[in-house]
């Protein structure tokens, strides 16, 4: 690619409505070392790997006005970008939308969904669920007729909440179905984020693999090692210690 080549753009919405975890939205970060600003900027990357990376824009979108900010889990505040009603982040506008996790028991702002909803809709969106972004999700009617994970401690819970969906969060780390792509708790976005480059074709493989290889994701199998029963056993054994250390203490005191 020579200089007066167009270097494409891909754009990227972080779905920030309210207060989500910090290690949800932490994988978008992934992406940006993909970007040819970043590669590029990096002495011991070779030309031939930056020169294939597109730009990317990353855009933190929210239901408050641009530039105010978004307390984040641990205190951390990021600042809005874009509110949702924004003309340059309608649907069609965006190439991937990262939906990080909120509170599940606080209810999304209605217009959201709907934005949410419009850029799911356009299967040249993809739609990057982390962990509880699902409930997000669901609430906008992206799910229904998927397959999808979601928290593997709350698959449950999700069953009951949204139904006509296959859950396979209680086995798999991430899945993709269509345009839709999500993953389990926190973490696992990581593992999301890093199956997703590897799969589209915004991020050309070599450039791709190299990406991961210096932010090291991207290694783990999509399946759990540790069965559901075994994940079940070893909290209640924790549980049981944490009761018992409790008990102790009340002793002491």
């Amino acid at each position: 690619m020579t200089a007066s080549t167009p270097r494409d753009t891909v754009r990227v919405g972080v779905f920030v409505p309210r207060t989500v975890q910090l290690l949800d939205l932490a994988c978008v970060d992934i992406i940006s070392t993909l970007s040819h600003e970043y590669l590029s900027a990096l002495r011991l990357v070779p030309a031939p790997i930056s020169n294939l990376a597109p730009s990317v824009k990353i855009d933190f979108i929210g239901s408050v006005k641009r530039g105010e900010l978004i307390e984040l889990s641990t205190g951390i505040k990021i600042a809005c970008t874009r509110h949702f009603s924004d003309p340059d982040v309608q649907a069609g506008e965006l190439d991937i939308v990262i939906v990080p996790g909120p509170d599940p028991d606080v209810q999304p702002d209605p217009a959201a969904l709907d934005w949410l909803a419009a850029q799911g809709a356009r299967k040249e969106t993809d739609i990057l669920s982390v962990c509880t972004g699902i409930y997000l999700c669901g609430a906008a009617g992206l799910l229904k007729g998927r397959k999808v994970c979601g928290p593997r401690m709350l698959q449950s819970e999700l069953k009951q909440k949204f139904e006509g969906v296959t859950w396979v969060g209680d086995e798999y780390r991430w899945m993709q179905d269509g345009n839709f792509w999500s993953c389990g708790g926190v973490t696992n976005g990581n593992d999301l984020v890093s199956a997703y480059v590897r799969h589209s074709p915004r991020f050309p493989a070599p450039m791709a693999e190299f990406g991961l290889g210096i932010t090291e994701t991207g290694d783990r199998a999509q399946k759990y090692e540790v069965g559901q029963m075994r994940l079940t056993a070893t909290a209640l054994w924790q549980i049981i210690r944490a009761a018992v250390l409790g008990l102790t203490r009340r002793k002491q005191d």
